[in-house]
């Protein structure tokens, strides 16, 4: 078959083909296509068969071997003829490069005497090969070498004029031996510039014949043998083509060439064929458009077409690569070679081109793109994390500076950074962050200034209008300029010379502007403008959700401050000092509180409600309302929580469906005596106190554990009583103190201890102490945090009195009880505290049952007075009858006291009435009290 290296006919359009330029007459459409394979007994037919292109090939190659022997036999005759000048040429010319080419050679002639060196090497040639003489002459025609060492060193005029050309020549010369042939050789150096000397070698005819008429038997018989091989050979290729064409006739054939030319040069890739020796043979139609050849590129030099030297080299390197990119003109070509490589020896290569211009500009696209959706998933990781508005804008500025802009900076309303949302679009806003990757030495409003843009303003336009701006040119912008010439100028003169301005938009309220600004990039443009957009609002949702975090947080802050005590009021029992830190993920439901009891006595109270936000505060203010509300029943701690335990649970049953219980709250109730120095403690799932005794030691005061507020189930609670000596410090905590992600509670509790070690503090400093130890980082839990320490009330402030069950012994402690009082400076005081204790003791004894006993209390301003008996009954007010010859006792004693009530013992009761020191009480008219009487009757105990 015809190599792909052979010469093509040309075709019009400037293509190739090798389609003969007569092709066979078409085939039948409607004759039907030979199967591939056909039955044994008919494989010799199909050979011989003209029908097919195996059998076409087949005759026309036997015909040929016909002829060729035919002319081989009249070719011997006239070889005998012609064959002995032709053979000398060929054997004078072959020895005569050969000895040239031969190793030493050139050294020899460059040698100071070539005869001594070429002269042996020639007579040995001239044996060895039968030729008839081997001359070497010097570039100025004198002799070397010659079969007549006389002839040496003469001078060989007849060869200056062909040396002169530099190349091999073969001539006839007439000599003393007859008829002969000679070649000469020039031979040059090994840069191959310069010839150092010439060999000529000659072959008389005489000889050439002898030789030809000695092999003419076997050169016949060499024909006859060849005659028989080539016929069977030719048979042997008629069969395999006919497997390859699959019996397709010449028409078939063409039409399938055909079919190939047209594909190949309809293919959008280029495809050059180019042979060993770097010469193009061949070039379809988009090769020939990408590289920009000229019409006569086929059959020259691949180095010769005027590409870019890189591709040129590369494509006639040969060697093999694949998609290696090279510039084509305007084209960046991916490159394929594959070498061709048939007989095991390279004979050419295959080279394909594909146009990736436009493939690369698309992959520059998809690389932006990507780099953009990177950014807008890192917004959406980065952005609002911290659920503080300042902090989402500086983290917009922050994502979007150096990918997207040089600079970035974020303006906001006034009222969104207070939590609120905006009445409508302002042109006054506030920056709130700047952020470049080269620091903020930029000429821009720096961060908190309160702007107000003009209305011609790209800020301005976009907040207003709700609608992106985009300034391509700022030196070509005149709106931009008029905000602040003298700071424009600067900006431009700093390099910034783009910008894109887009509102932040939340549910369709604007709440401020990010500008977006590039120095050393290239100018935003517009396809810029939907990125920016797309950053923005995602921004804009962060940012929406940290302003109503910010105002949820504010309204719950106000709502837990109010909630909170403001004030601890005044009381003598002990000194306090207080610590409240809410937790940074929001408020939450810790609280404490101080209330004074009837008696000199004092309630200390923390509480800890689960959970952070409104609910959590608002459940904390209803607990802390129960608690007092509670106390002023002057109930025992434990008994307080066990009805507050049973209030939850009540709540929880109630406000079950909702989800907004209060199950998970906590409570450590604490009541202090300053009399006999007494504390009584109960706690419901809260930690426990410490106590710091007045030498510094801390000690740990166990008390009874019950389960949270809510979870009681019922069971009974439990209390402790420790006695305090004066000066001793109770500390009372909730578990944000102790427990943090950073360690265990244990850890926390040793850090306590130690924070607490060591006398002589006050409240004060030992709240300081304790924060600077335990305080964490960033608290997860509210803290809370009381410090009380206990006081003592003076003997000489206190008295105290059995009451015997003789009515008649009523006077007697009326006059002592005038006496005490006369002794602290309370004359005044006498006619009402004597009329007081005079009702109670008289229904104590009437009442009451043993033991009974009256205490009268100084405290500060507060005058108290107590009757204890042995019995749980409680008098009441109500409305006396006319008739009623008593009852009206309780309603006097209340008439000139500022409180009295009842408090419950384990066994007995306990009734106390206070009175106010701030000034005197005047005594009732009589009248009055008469009317006043009439009205009002009291019950029997």
């Amino acid at each position: 078959m015809t190599s792909i290296f052979e010469r093509s006919t040309d075709r019009p359009g400037g293509r190739r083909s090798r389609t003969a330029a007569a092709a066979p007459p078409p085939e039948d459409p409607d004759r039907p296509h030979r199967s591939p394979t056909r039955p044994p007994g008919t494989r010799a037919r199909s050979v011989l068969s003209a029908r097919s292109v195996a059998g076409q090939v087949f005759l026309w190659q036997l015909v040929l071997v016909i002829l060729f022997a035919a002319a081989a036999g009249v070719a011997l005759v006239l070889q005998a003829r012609t064959s002995s000048t032709e053979e000398a040429r060929r054997v004078s010319l072959g020895v005569a490069q050969a000895f040239a080419r031969a190793p030493g050679t050139v050294e020899a002639m460059k040698s100071a005497d070539p005869t001594a060196v070429l002269q042996p090497r020639a007579e040995e040639t001239r044996e060895l090969t039968g030729v008839d003489f081997v001359v070497a002459i010097d570039p100025r025609g004198y002799r070397w070498t010659h079969p007549d060492p006389s002839l040496i060193g003469e001078h060989v005029f007849a060869l200056r004029k062909e040396a002169a050309a530099g190349r091999p020549f073969t001539q006839d010369i007439e000599g003393s031996l007859g008829l002969a042939v000679e070649s000469t050789v020039p031979v040059f150096d090994t840069g191959g510039r310069k010839i150092v000397g010439l060999v000529s070698v000659g072959v008389t005819v005489k000889n050439v014949n002898s030789v030809v008429q000695r092999q003419m038997p076997i050169l016949l018989g060499s024909v006859g043998g060849a005659l028989a091989l080539v016929t069977g050979g030719s048979a042997l290729v008629s069969r395999r083509l006919r497997r390859q064409t699959r019996g397709l006739g010449p028409a078939e054939m063409t039409r399938m060439y055909e079919h190939h030319d047209a594909v190949l040069h309809a293919v959008r890739e280029g495809v050059l064929i180019i042979d060993g020796d770097g010469r193009l043979l061949l070039a379809n139609d988009e090769a020939r458009r990408l590289l920009d050849l000229p019409a006569d590129a086929e059959q020259r030099q691949i180095t010769a077409l005027g590409l870019e030297a890189g591709t040129a080299a590369l494509l006639a390197s040969g060697r093999a690569v694949t998609d290696e990119v090279h510039l084509a003109g305007d084209h960046l070509l991916a490159v394929n070679i594959r070498p061709v490589d048939p007989d095991g020896g390279v004979r050419g290569h295959v080279a394909t081109l594909r146009d990736t211009t436009e493939l690369q500009a698309l992959a520059g696209r998809a690389a932006v793109a990507r780099e953009r959706l990177r950014m807008l998933y890192e917004a959406g990781v980065r952005i609002g994390t911290t659920l503080d508005v300042v902090r989402t804008t500086e983290e917009l500025a922050e994502v979007a500076v150096p990918g997207f802009a040089d600079v970035a900076t974020v303006d906001l309303q006034d009222p969104v950074l207070e939590g609120e949302e905006p009445v409508g679009p302002s042109p006054e806003l506030r920056r709130t962050a700047l952020h470049s990757a080269k620091g903020s030495s930029w000429p821009l409003f720096p961060v908190g200034d309160l702007i107000r843009f003009a209305p011609e303003n790209p800020v301005a336009v976009s907040a207003q209008q709700g609608r992106p701006v985009l300034d391509a040119d700022l030196t070509a912008s005149y709106d931009w300029r008029v905000q602040d010439p003298e700071r424009a100028r600067l900006i431009l003169d700093s390099g910034l010379h783009s910008l894109i301005t887009v509102p932040l938009q939340a549910r369709g309220v604007v709440l401020g502007v990010v500008n977006f600004w590039r120095a050393e990039q290239d100018s935003f443009e517009a396809e810029d403008l939907a990125f920016a957009e797309e950053l923005a609002a995602r921004a804009a949702v962060a940012l929406d959700n940290a302003r109503r975090y910010t105002r949820e947080h504010a309204l719950a802050v106000a709502l837990q401050r109010s909630l909170l005590p403001r004030s601890l009021p005044e009381q003598s029992a002990v000194e306090v000092a207080h610590r409240y830190l809410p937790a940074r993920a929001g408020v939450g439901g810790d609280w404490f509180d101080v209330i004074p009891l009837p008696g000199a006595r004092v309630a200390l109270v923390v509480g800890d409600v689960v959970g952070h936000g409104l609910h959590a505060a608002a459940t904390m203010g209803r607990l802390r309302t129960a608690v007092r509300t509670f106390s002023s029943l002057d109930l025992a701690a434990d008994e307080l929580l066990r009805r507050l335990d049973e209030l939850v649970t009540r709540v929880d049953g109630e406000e079950s469906g909702d989800g907004e219980g209060i199950t998970g709250a906590t409570c450590l109730y604490a009541i202090y005596d300053p009399v006999a120095g007494r504390c009584s403690l109960a706690r419901s799932g809260h930690p426990e106190p410490a106590l710091v005794h007045p030498d510094g030691t801390v000690e740990r005061m166990p008390v009874p554990v019950s389960p949270p507020l809510g979870l009681g189930g019922g069971q009974p609670f439990e209390k402790a009583e420790y006695t305090l000596p004066e000066g001793s410090r109770l500390v009372l905590y909730t578990d944000g103190l102790i427990e943090d992600r950073g360690r265990d509670i244990d850890t926390g509790l040793a850090l306590l201890h130690d924070a607490l070690a060591g006398p002589g503090r006050t409240p004060e400093e030992t709240c300081r102490a304790v924060f600077d130890a335990l305080l964490p980082v960033r608290p997860s839990d509210d803290i809370a945090l009381l410090v009380a320490r206990s006081r003592l009330l003076d003997p000489s402030q206190v008295a105290d009195w059995d009451i015997p069950a003789d009515p008649a012994a009523v006077a007697g402690i009326r006059a002592q009880v005038a006496r005490r009082l006369e002794e602290w400076g309370l004359e005044e005081f006498a006619f009402s505290t004597e009329l007081v204790i005079s009702e109670l003791v008289t229904n104590a004894i009437r009442y009451g049952g043993d033991p009974r006993r009256l205490r009268v209390l100084r405290d500060g301003d507060s005058l108290i007075c107590e009757v204890a008996d042995g019995s749980s009954t409680s008098p009441h007010l109500r409305r006396a009858a006319d008739t009623d010859e008593g009852g009206r006792g309780l309603f006097l004693v209340a008439q000139f006291t500022q409180g009295w009530g009842t408090r419950y013992l384990p066994r007995g009761k306990v009734i106390w009435t206070e009175q106010s020191l701030h000034g005197s009480l005047p005594e009732p008219d009589g009248d009055l009290a008469e009317t006043l009487l009439d009205q009002w009757d009291d019950t029997g105990w």
